[in-house]
């Protein structure tokens, strides 16, 4: 789907509309990032507390661990449709407040769950349900978030204002490492088993509410203002109305079209940032710290490199930039893996190794956003990009995990996390390479 080189400019009256739609769209990203990263982090306790029962395999239990976590990937894209089709019917801000609620209420009660020892086999029922609507949440997150800073963005701004929600992913992953390094430096090991994981999940509801006052505050975008009065129109020829209705089939065209662009990042980012400290863990015998710290890096270079990135693909097109992004990943994957995996590399060198990791996966995240809107209309915005991101998501990063661990346990190849990024980076560089040069130059289609 391509936009009129020749549409209106957006309205965006007054520089506070747009800063307060970045700040209201970035606040609900970074609880639902947060939250996907303490459990990533947490992955072997909580595998631990809820998915071994005694005697049973810790590997075993990991894998159910990321099964869980998979499944909530999945049930992401069921999120965007539904979330998606309310937010391109009612409106991008009262959809946002219903996701952040969901949001910040199943993430909560994972923190008061009762685990195996205390209820049994109820226990993985019960965090897998929360992880299903932690899931729903999630898809129709991204989407609205994405809708309302991009529809707010002031012309030749769409990759920056885009790249905050990216941004925000980082943010949230660094706020879930940071918070699991300290309780894992301040507790005991027996003290963060038993209870200190909880706190992290706890810690979503006072940043709820700060979520849920600032999207009160929310106005609704221009763009979709614009597309409803059209659709409320009685001075609008209801024949003329339909023809400009885009086909169901070009609507999907373009959903599996952008998540194939996606893949690269989904698959190198969860890697690289979330399935990383369980790898080093299991497959590589690092301490619960070194793993931490390894992730930490890894999001710190991923964060400095998306907003540098989302401003560079406003001059020179988003598709440049990403398909520098996927080559930097493919081409890497193999040497910076094993430099983590040589014993006799210096801390020095795995840690540049990790950063320079999450940094080439920044330059597919900071203009990605503003490229998935960029291919859709108003009326099925929300809709399109939520489905695209979240199906690129539940298949390629939710699943990155499981696939991994799993494919390390049979066949014993610790070189299987860089297999999976190079494969998925080139397939998403082959998708990548469709992109019009100068999309990051037209205006947003109504």
């Amino acid at each position: 789907m391509t936009t009129s080189v020749h549409g209106p400019a957006q309205d965006t009256t007054g520089p506070a509309r747009p800063r307060r739609a970045l700040v209201a769209g970035s606040v609900g990203n970074f609880i639902e990032w947060y939250e996907f990263g303490v459990y990533g982090y947490f992955a072997t306790i909580i595998a631990a507390n809820f998915f071994t029962p005694e005697g049973g395999s810790d590997v075993e239990g990991l894998i159910k661990t990321y099964a869980s976590f998979a499944l909530a990937f999945f049930f992401r894209p069921v999120g965007a449709a539904v979330f998606g089709r309310v937010g391109d019917r009612i409106g991008r801000r009262p959809t946002l407040i219903l996701v952040v609620l969901l949001m910040t209420a199943a993430t909560t009660l994972i923190g008061v769950l009762p685990t195996y020892a205390t209820v049994g086999a109820a226990a993985p029922w019960l965090l897998t349900l929360l992880r299903i609507l932690q899931g729903l949440s999630a898809g129709g997150e991204f989407g609205g978030a994405v809708s309302i800073m991009t529809e707010f963005a002031p012309p030749g701004k769409r990759g920056l204002y885009g790249s905050w929600q990216s941004f925000t992913v980082a943010l949230g992953l660094l706020g879930g490492a940071g918070t699991a390094a300290a309780l894992a430096t301040l507790l005991t090991a027996s003290d963060l088993e038993a209870w200190g994981w909880r706190v992290p999940f706890l810690l979503a509801l006072p940043l709820g509410l700060v979520a849920l006052w600032l999207r009160l505050r929310l106005e609704e975008t221009p763009s979709f203002e614009r597309a409803s009065a059209g659709l409320s129109d009685p001075a609008v020829d209801p024949d003329a109305l339909r023809a400009s209705r885009t086909p169901r089939g070009e609507v999907i065209q373009a959903v599996v079209l952008g998540a194939g662009r996606l893949m690269g990042w989904s698959a190198a980012g969860y890697t690289f940032l979330v399935v990383m400290p369980g790898y080093l863990q299991s497959a590589l015998n690092a301490t619960f710290q070194q793993a931490l710290v390894a992730t930490v890096l890894a999001n710190l270079g991923f964060a400095v490199s998306i907003i540098p990135a989302g401003l560079l693909s406003d001059r020179i097109g988003r598709r440049a930039v990403m398909l520098a992004g996927a080559a930097l990943v493919a081409l890497l994957a193999f040497p910076l893996l094993n430099l983590l995996q040589d014993p006799g590399a210096s801390d020095a060198a795995k840690g540049a190794a990790v950063t320079v990791a999450g940094a080439v996966v920044g330059l597919m995240a900071g203009p990605g956003p503003a490229m998935l809107a960029e291919m859709f209309p108003t009326r099925v915005r929300y809709t399109g990009l939520g489905l695209a991101y979240a199906l690129s998501n539940a298949v390629f990063s939710g699943s990155a995990g499981l696939i991994i661990t799993e494919l390390i346990k049979r066949t014993s190849n610790v070189d299987i996390p860089a297999y999976y990024v190079v494969v998925t980076c080139v397939v998403s560089g082959l998708a990548l390479i469709t992109l019009r040069g100068d999309d990051h130059r037209r205006a947003l289609r109504d």
